[in-house]
């Protein structure tokens, strides 16, 4: 087995989209070697719905899968298909846009107006770009969850851990995505692919991962409501380490515990041309796709 080193840590940085939803863009719109097969996340957290509740109102996907996976509050979604649907907390809905689709998502907070989700963009194979449309929903319910001898809990939304599978499946990049609980002052290793793109996603608590640099004062200037967030010698909140090579990675959890996300993918190496939701592999294939949404084509026939 052989570790793998930090080779980044970053921070979430707080951003608008949609029709005003404030989020924090984990990555995305940047070099996209670094996260192939996935070209962006974001963290959508609040408990004030005016900072989410217009939403994402109606929006084009083409050539690439769109993985929401709800914590907090529900998010309804609908396209131009005639498909609706709603994802409650623990949810998860991946949705392959492939030749093309029109979308909308519209968050609502829970009792008390809290919302947190996650949103992830994984590329599609140049094979795959044009293929049918198609959506897998799971409710919380069905998503797997083990609970180690030491307290840790995952929850397995995609690949194989521990023994399990996730629900999701038929997914190019063959990812894996677990959402990582563990309890304080842990020593933890996890298994990963040696042939995927991995990284770890902090949202909750803190945790120290094999050979990470340790970042001492790194500061978010500006939250939503105040607030600023400090990090002293771990990985903590809104927090995206990315991983080198190797089959496991190593963590001790912080004095709170920990609470991230796992994800990796077998990357596509694959050209890129991207015009925000639209995803092709050449920019003939981009200004077409642009010129059928323009002229009310972008949506194929299903048959």
């Amino acid at each position: 087995m052989t570790f793998r080193p930090v080779k980044s840590e970053t921070i979430a940085q707080p951003t608008m989209e949609g029709a005003g939803v404030h989020l924090h863009r984990v990555f995305g719109f940047g070099d996209t070697n670094e996260s192939d097969p996935f070209l962006l996340l974001d963290d959508f957290r609040n408990d004030d719905p005016k900072f989410y509740e217009k939403g994402f109102p109606w929006h084009p996907h083409r050539g690439i899968e769109t993985i929401t996976y709800v914590l907090d509050g529900t998010v309804e979604h609908g396209d131009s298909l005639g498909n609706k649907g709603l994802l409650g907390a623990g949810s998860v809905q991946w949705m392959t846009s492939g030749s093309g689709i029109m979308h909308q998502e519209m968050p609502a907070g829970d009792q008390s107006g809290r919302m947190h989700g996650f949103q992830l963009w994984a590329n599609l194979p140049s094979s795959l770009k044009m293929t049918a449309p198609r959506y897998q929903d799971v409710q919380a319910g069905d998503i797997p969850e083990i609970i180690d001898d030491d307290g840790t809990r995952v929850k397995i939304i995609t690949g194989d851990f521990w023994g399990k599978s996730g629900p999701v499946d038929g997914i190019a990049a063959e990812p894996m995505y677990i959402d990582v609980s563990v309890p304080p002052n842990t020593q933890k290793t996890l298994p990963v692919d040696a042939y995927s793109n991995a990284f770890a996603y902090v949202f909750a608590g803190s945790a120290d991962f094999r050979d990470a640099s340790r970042p001492s004062g790194v500061r978010v200037e500006k939250e939503f409501r105040g607030e600023e967030l400090n990090i002293h010698d771990h990985s903590g909140n809104r927090t995206l380490v990315r991983f080198d090579t190797g089959d496991e990675i190593s963590l001790r959890s912080g004095p709170e515990g920990v609470r991230f996300l796992l994800i990796s993918g077998r990357p596509l190496q694959e050209p890129v041309a991207w015009h925000g939701p639209i995803v092709m592999n050449t920019r003939a294939e981009l200004h077409q796709a642009i010129k059928e949404l323009n002229n009310g084509t972008f949506i194929r026939p299903q048959h």
